[in-house]
């Protein structure tokens, strides 16, 4: 009889003793007939991180030592991982309960497809919902796949994202060269090879949004470093190009505008 499938979860983390032992409890609460593997790799935390990881005993293999950042301690991690379905998870997201039971299930029911994902929530720090029409949006895209959307936008939520080992063998390690894009790089890498099982269930899992993190603080580069991946890809193709551009500026006016909405209301409450 062949062994139960293996999942190897890394979490990257620097400084998140807020969010991290939800994010734990989140992955060691899952159940179902897989194996996980979870590896947190911190950057040398001195926020109380270190006390919060001891806490947990042996049910986390984790590391804690400089590094070069996340794609960095991502690596790291990976390069620990047995198991032959891959993710990351980031120190503030959460996954939803029965995520990787669902995740097992379907690519054991479709041996040649090498990469999954599915819905994903927008939780503020607190754990609340908010955003819900972003979180419909993609899902609508998500729905419609092809590479040459994918290229336009990058639909996929990070923290759903699950890769069996042998695609990453294929397409090769995150770029460590990229900052706030290299997800969006692995998808289209991934993507060339086929596309991806589209969860369209309950969501797997939650992204968390506040101020103070890098989707939060820094979307103008990150759409203009999501600009310069698409390119690498899209080759002579100049019409798909300028449907990124324009979208991207789409993108970063609403940003800007729901950051004004934000400071707006901040005002009012503090008045």
């Amino acid at each position: 009889m062949p062994g139960r499938t293996r999942i190897s979860i890394v979490t990257p983390s620097f400084n998140h003793r807020r969010f991290i032992s939800r994010t734990i409890d989140s992955v060691l609460g899952q159940e179902g007939d897989f194996e996980l593997e979870y590896i947190v790799v911190d950057g040398a935390s001195t926020d109380g991180t270190l006390d919060v990881l001891r806490g947990y005993g042996d049910r986390v293999r984790w590391i804690s030592e400089p590094d070069g950042g996340q794609v960095d301690a991502i690596h790291k991690g990976l390069a620990r991982a047995t198991g032959s379905i891959l993710a990351w998870l980031n120190s503030d997201d959460v996954l939803c309960p029965g995520a990787l039971a669902r995740v097992a299930a379907a690519l054991a029911q479709q041996p040649e497809v090498h990469w999954l994902h599915g819905r994903c929530q927008i939780i503020d720090e607190h754990d609340r919902v908010v955003r819900r029409w972003i979180g419909r949006y993609k899902h609508w895209r998500a729905r419609r796949h092809t590479f040459e959307l994918l290229l336009t936008e990058n639909y996929v939520s990070q923290m759903t994202v699950f890769w069996r080992r042998s695609a990453m063998d294929a397409v090769g390690p995150l770029d460590p060269s990229l900052k706030l894009a290299f997800d969006y790089d692995l998808w289209l890498r991934l993507a060339r090879l086929g596309p991806p099982i589209y969860l369209a269930g309950a969501p797997l899992a939650c992204f968390r949004w506040y101020e103070t993190s890098k989707s939060g603080s820094q979307f103008r580069l990150q759409f203009r470093e999501d600009g310069t991946v698409a390119a690498r890809y899209a080759g002579h193709r100049p019409g798909i190009l300028l449907r990124k551009r324009v979208k991207n500026v789409v993108f970063v006016l609403v940003y800007r505008l729901l950051a004004a909405g934000r400071r707006v209301l901040g005002g009012r409450s503090s008045g």
